[in-house]
């Protein structure tokens, strides 16, 4: 499973790059791949201020509807538009093309390296005796 090693990430399977300003926000790879095929995105509007564990979106495939929770607060200062136009690129793409949102850092909570996640997802997927 993907991960990559200089984000950080949230127990609710979002992703954040501080590495850029502003950072920005998507979902992980286990997380799309769990969704399947995602056909439609709702984002919030740039100009947005969110606190980190807000609703700030759904996603919806041919599955399920999920809720987006943004892993940091701050102002929400763009949205992918590729993402609205082809909700696609969230599975095929998460950790690129299907970034989701650019944050204007406020408040950051602590969140899990990618060691960390992968325990997490890792656990989640050993089924327990």
């Amino acid at each position: 499973m993907d991960v990559p090693a200089h984000l950080r990430y949230s127990e609710n399977h979002e992703w954040v790059d501080e590495s850029i300003e502003p950072a920005a926000v998507g979902i992980t790879a286990y997380a799309a791949a769990a969704l399947g095929d995602v056909i439609y995105a709702e984002l919030p509007e740039p100009g947005s201020r969110l606190a980190a564990g807000d609703v700030c979106g759904e996603v919806e495939s041919t599955k399920s509807v999920a809720e987006l929770y943004l892993p940091v607060g701050g102002e929400v200062v763009d949205v992918n538009r590729e993402v609205l136009a082809d909700p696609g690129l969230i599975g095929a793409d998460p950790y690129g093309k299907g970034w989701l949102l650019r944050v204007r850092l406020a408040d950051v909570p602590p969140l899990m390296t990618a060691d960390e996640y992968r325990a997490l997802v890792d656990d989640v997927r050993s089924p327990t005796p």
